[in-house]
Order: C-alpha cells, then structure tokens, then sequence
C-alpha cells in the first residue's frame, strides 16, 4: 500500500498540521480524528488495514488529518468563546488547505467525501453540510449532531452554526440545500450498545428528511458498541454496498 506523510504549517490554525494519504487513485475520503486523536489514529486501530482492499484495489484514496478538539471544546481550561474561534480556524484549515491539498494528490474531478466516528462523526457531517460547494458527502458512524453535547452549556451563534440539529431547520438558501441534496452519499450508522446513541441519530435524520434531504440511515443492534470493531465493520460495508 502507498503510503505518503506531509505536513506544512497552517495560516488558519497557526501551527504545524501534519496529514497522511494511503493508495494512489479513487475517490477521496478524509478521515476525521475522534476526540482529541491524531492524524495517525485510524491507522493505529487497524481502520487502514480493514479498508485496504478497496484502497488497494483503486476504489478508494484516503487522507487522514489531526483534530483540534483539545483546543478547543475538550480543552475544559478555555473560555467557551475561544473555543467556538478555534472551532471555526479548523473549519477553515480543512476548506481553505486540506481540501486544495486533495485536489492537488488527486484528480481535480475526484469527489471529496469526509468521515468520521464518534466526535469525528459531528464535524465530519458538520463540514459537508457548510460546504456542499466543495465536499461531496459524509459517512458519519457513532455520533450526534447537538454540538451542545460537548459545549458544557455554552451557546452562541457559532455553536449555532457548528451544530447541524440546530441549523439546518432554518437553513432556507436554495443553493446550499441543491447542493447538499445533490448528494447521493449522506450516511448516517449507529449501533444500538454500550455508549451509542441511536435516538440522536433518528432525531437528526428526521431534521434531514424534513428539508427534503436524502440519506441513509442504518442503526445496527444492541450489540453494536462505540467502539472500534464498530466502526471497522460499518465503514467497509458502506463502501462496498453504498458506493
């Protein structure tokens, strides 16, 4: 398998952000970290080993990028208000860099989807959804879509704006809701176990369906934990049954 590391130092965050990208051709998946993870987490818990078939085989190109949530919503020593700021610098960083930097390594007619569990499932959904323009889907496994479930309480108008539960019922601009609707990969998994959420997941789908919003929702049973087993048998099934 190819593998490349880069990094370079990013006018958005301030700071070094490495990323690292494995195949050589096929649609372009951007990993988001869960939690306060790196750019390497879905290598260190097999997800690079379990999509090596498809990244193998040329259907698949995938990038992986650090999270900045332990500078911002996890970090519990910053005022809410500069969290909600860095939020939004990482916002920028993944469309104003990462997504240049993907078209860049790929073909400039490739479609972008980005991915995520857990946290990384929230702003893997949230960054499609700002931006349909530019990223052509999300796969979001295990999350909720309330930012105010990380937010301690705090609310103003960028967790507003950060949070697709709270948005997108008043989103109304025609040219984002054609955007996002002209999407044929908008997946939405949860298991039913230990830590997950499955009513979240029924509640933001319902606020989907409501705009006219296409997507596919699938929770899986009782036995499906938040976890990473979870999350390395939905995300090969959604590739090889969905795309």
């Amino acid at each position: 398998m190819e593998k490349q590391t880069s990094s370079w130092f990013s006018p958005s965050l301030n700071k070094e952000m490495p990323i690292v990208s494995y195949g050589y051709y096929g649609l372009a998946l951007l990993l988001i970290p869960t939690a306060g993870a790196d750019y390497l987490e879905y290598e260190r818990f097999q997800m690079i080993d379990a999509l090596a078939p498809f990244i193998d085989g040329g259907k698949i190109k995938v990038f992986s990028i650090d999270s900045i949530n332990k500078e911002s919503w996890l970090n519990n020593e910053m005022l809410p208000e500069h969290k909600a700021i860095r939020h939004n610098q990482f916002n920028h960083y993944v469309f104003e860099e990462v997504i240049p930097y993907i078209r860049n390594n790929s073909s400039n007619e490739t479609y972008i989807y980005t991915c995520g569990a857990s946290l990384g499932a929230l702003h893997a959904m949230n960054l499609f959804l700002k931006r349909p323009d530019i990223i052509n889907g999300a796969i979001s496994m295990s999350g909720v879509y309330d930012l105010t479930e990380y937010t301690k309480g705090f609310w103003d108008e960028q967790v507003y704006f950060n949070s697709p539960i709270h948005y997108i019922p008043n989103l109304n601009d025609q040219w984002y809701l054609d955007k996002i609707k002209a999407s044929h990969h908008i997946h939405i998994y949860t298991g039913s176990g230990s830590f997950e959420d499955p009513e979240a997941n029924k509640r933001f789908s319902q606020v989907l369906w409501d705009k006219g919003i296409w997507h596919d929702l699938d929770i899986w049973g009782a036995d499906v934990t938040h976890d990473w087993p979870t999350w390395r048998a939905m995300l090969p099934y959604i590739l090889e049954t969905k795309f």
